[in-house]
C-alpha cells in the first residue's frame, strides 16, 4: 500500500523529511506547506536540493487538507510556538488525518503534557478518527527506544541514564542554539532552557516513557546544570560565541523512583572539542550513550555521521526518517496520541539499496 503524505515545513528537520518522503517507496508526496511567501509555488524538490518531484508549495492550508492524504509529517519549529503548533495540528487530524511530528516535543509521551495542552488534539483524534505520533532523535529514539530494548533483555534494572554528548558547532538554527540553549549568552543569564521547569516540561516525557515501559512510577523531577565559558572567540559562520560567554553546557533532568534519581536524561553539549576536557565524552565523535545499571551491566554508545560528514546533519536526518518511517504505523494505528509504546518495531522496510 502506498500512502499519500503532505510535509509541512522545510527547515532544518522538514528539508530532509522532503527527500525521504519522496524517496520511500511506500509514500507518494502529495502537498509541501511554507512559510515564506517566496517559496510559494516552487517544486518541492527544488526547495531541498533534488530533482523537481511535481509537487508545488503551498501555504494555502485549506488546499493541503482537500488533498485528503493519508498522513501529514509536521515538523514545523515549535519551541517558541507550542500553542500554534498544537492549533496546526489538531486542525489536521480534526479533518481525518494522521500526524508524525517533531515538533512540540513533550508529547513523545502525551501523558506527560497537561491535560489543558493535550485536549485539543485528543479531542481532534476522536473526532476525526486520526492518530499522532511525535519522535525524533533525542526527545526521542535515541532516549526512549533504544533504552527500552536494552532493559527487555535484563534480568532486574537498577538505573537507566540517557545522554546526548555533541558539540552543536555544525548546527545552524540560530534561535534554538543562541536563544533557546543560551550559547553566547553570559554564564549567569538565564535562557529559555533554563528557566525552572523547561526541562522537565521538554524531556519529562523521556523519563515517563521508560518508567511506563518499567512499570516504575517517577515521584519527582529534579533539574541540574553547569555551564563554561569559551576561552576565546568562537566564529560559528552563523554566529559568534565571544570570549567569557556560555560555550559550554551540561544538564541533568532526574526521574526519581523510591526517593532515589533512577531514570536521568543527561546533555553534555559543547562548541568545541577541547572545552570541559573532564565532562564526559563521546566514544570518537558526538553521540549518543546509554548506561543501563542491572544484570547484565550494558553501555551503548551510538556513534552517527551524515553523509555529507557531518555528526549534526546525521541528527537532523535520524530525526526525520524516525517519523517518516513510522508513517504506515500511524497510518494503521489505534485513532488517539501515540506514543512509543502503542507503535510495533519501526524497522527500514524497503530501504535497502541493491546497487
Amino acid at each position: 500500500m502506498t500512502y499519500r503524505v503532505v510535509q509541512w515545513s522545510t527547515g532544518n528537520v522538514g528539508s530532509h523529511a522532503v527527500r525521504l518522503i519522496a524517496n520511500h517507496p511506500d509514500l507518494e508526496l502529495v502537498g509541501l506547506w511554507v512559510h515564506s511567501p517566496d517559496k510559494v509555488g516552487v517544486d518541492a524538490g527544488e526547495l531541498v536540493g533534488i530533482d523537481p518531484v511535481g509537487v508545488a508549495a503551498t501555504n494555502d492550508v485549506d488546499e493541503l487538507l482537500a488533498l485528503r492524504p493519508d498522513c501529514v509529517v509536521y515538523t514545523a519549529t515549535a519551541d517558541l510556538r507550542p500553542a500554534e503548533a498544537i492549533a496546526d495540528m489538531a486542525r489536521i487530524l480534526d479533518a481525518g488525518i494522521n500526524v508524525v511530528s517533531s515538533s512540540v516535543v513533550p508529547l513523545i509521551f502525551p501523558d506527560h503534557v497537561p491535560g489543558d495542552m493535550r485536549r485539543p488534539l485528543e479531542d481532534a483524534c476522536i473526532s476525526g478518527g486520526a492518530s499522532c505520533f511525535t519522535s525524533g532523535i533525542d526527545p526521542g529514539f535515541a532516549n526512549d527506544l533504544l533504552p527500552l530494548v536494552l532493559t527487555g533483555t535484563c534480568e532486574y534494572v537498577e538505573t537507566v541514564r540517557v545522554m546526548e554528548i555533541v558539540n552543536y558547532n555544525t548546527y545552524a538554527q540560530p534561535e534554538v542554539l543562541f536563544d533557546t540553549m543560551g550559547f553566547s549568552q553570559p554564564l549567569d543569564a538565564t535562557p529559555l532552557l533554563l528557566i525552572p521547569g523547561v526541562l522537565s516540561f521538554a524531556w519529562g516525557g523521556v523519563l515517563q516513557a521508560i518508567a511506563a515501559g518499567l512499570g516504575a512510577e517517577i515521584t519527582e523531577m529534579r533539574e541540574v546544570h553547569e555551564r563554561l565559558p569559551a576561552p576565546e572567540r568562537i566564529d560559528l559562520g552563523f554566529g559568534v560565541v565571544e570570549a567569557g560567554t556560555t560555550a559550554a553546557l551540561r544538564f541533568e533532568l532526574q526521574g526519581i523512583v523510591g526517593g532515589e534519581p533512577r531514570i536521568v536524561l543527561e546533555h553534555v553539549t559543547r562548541l568545541d572539542d577541547d572545552l570541559a576536557p573532564d565532562w564526559p565524552q563521546p566514544v570518537g565523535h558526538s553521540g549518543y550513550r546509554i548506561i543501563v545499571t542491572g544484570n547484565p551491566n550494558y553501555t551503548l554508545d551510538l556513534q552517527m555521521m551524515g553523509d555529507d560528514g557531518d555528526h549534526n546533519t546525521a541528527g537532523l536526518v535520524g530525526t526525520a526518517a524516525r517519523i517518516v518511517n513510522a508513517v504506515p504505523a500511524v497510518c494503521e494505528a489505534r485513532p488517539g496520541l501515540l506514543s512509543v509504546l502503542d507503535l510495533p518495531l519501526v524497522t527500514g522496510r524497503g530501504l535497502m539499496r541493491s546497487e
